[in-house]
């Protein structure tokens, strides 16, 4: 048996102004509008005076500029987001990190704490010692500082809770799955910390204590095999979450754990997609259980 699908016209939608208005979708080639009088934004093209969406995703409108947001895209920073990011170049009085995004993130030498936090000005000699700070396939915790005019992040590391990331397991999910919220840094019940970047980067390490080292010490201790178990089930439930579209925050992932533990899934059980389902599912009526 062969599926054969025909293609057809989708018909067209009009811009209202009105903001109570339901959000729309369109795939690559839907017509948006035929009016004229719109300013092409991204994501759109023109062709025979008419406007048509190039990529699938969510119209939007701001007065007489349409463009299409990406259901699906890079990390699109904002002052104040907390994000994780890899360094992948050590330059003059720089670091550069892959966040996720677009182009690749600055972390400028003034903009992070000196070893025991100390407060001087930037010398030669700390320029000459960046490699001790943070060389290439380093993790960093960092928070947004500034945008650049290309796009690209200026990022910052002057609070203790940010800095170099030691032992852990890092988690790359959308970053629309990713809940703003106050803190982004939480201890987890059940023994372990988890930092949740805006950039859809997702670390989960042994309980983290403040040293105040500065952020550019390392605990390379033995991780107990409790805490190893521990970790391996919240990278589990994690994946689970982002693999059904569910929202990532510290509420639905100790649902989430909690419910393979209250079910007896062993851990490598949760990499199962009918138990995946199962685990989203049970999420879901907790859910629906506070609500009521």
């Amino acid at each position: 048996m062969v599926d054969i699908r025909l293609a057809s016209e989708v018909p067209p939608f009009h811009i209202v102004a009105d903001s109570t208005e339901p959000k729309h979708l369109v795939t690559p080639g839907s017509l948006i509008t035929k009016e004229t009088g719109f300013m092409r934004g991204h994501g759109t093209y023109m062709q025979d005076d008419c406007l048509y969406s190039s990529v699938a995703g969510v119209v939007e409108r701001v007065n007489q500029l349409i463009s299409v947001r990406p259901l699906k895209s890079r990390y699109h920073g904002e002052i104040g987001d907390v994000v994780i990011g890899r360094v992948t170049e050590v330059s003059q009085k720089r670091w550069k990190l892959d966040t996720n995004a677009r182009l690749d993130s600055v972390l400028l030498l003034q903009s992070v704490n000196l070893p025991g936090g100390e407060l001087r000005r930037r010398s030669a000699e700390d320029e000459l010692a960046m490699r001790q700070y943070l060389k290439e396939g380093d993790l960093v915790s960092a928070e947004v500082q500034n945008i650049f005019n290309d796009g690209a992040l200026s990022l910052h590391t002057r609070s203790m809770k940010y800095g170099k990331l030691s032992q852990g397991c890092l988690i790359k999910v959308s970053p629309s799955l990713i809940r703003r919220q106050k803190t982004h840094f939480h201890n987890l019940p059940c023994g372990a910390s988890i930092i949740m970047g805006n950039n859809g980067f997702v670390w989960i390490c042994p309980t983290l204590l403040d040293d105040g080292a500065g952020g550019f010490v390392q605990n390379l201790e033995t991780v107990p095999h409790a805490d190893r178990q521990a970790i391996s089930r919240l990278r589990n439930c994690v994946t689970a979450l982002a693999h059904c579209k569910m929202m990532i925050y510290d509420t639905s992932i100790m649902h989430a754990y909690e419910a393979s533990v209250n079910a007896g899934l062993e851990i490598k059980d949760l990499l199962l997609p009918d138990k995946i389902k199962e685990i989203a599912l049970m999420v879901r009526k907790q859910f629906e259980m506070e609500k009521e």
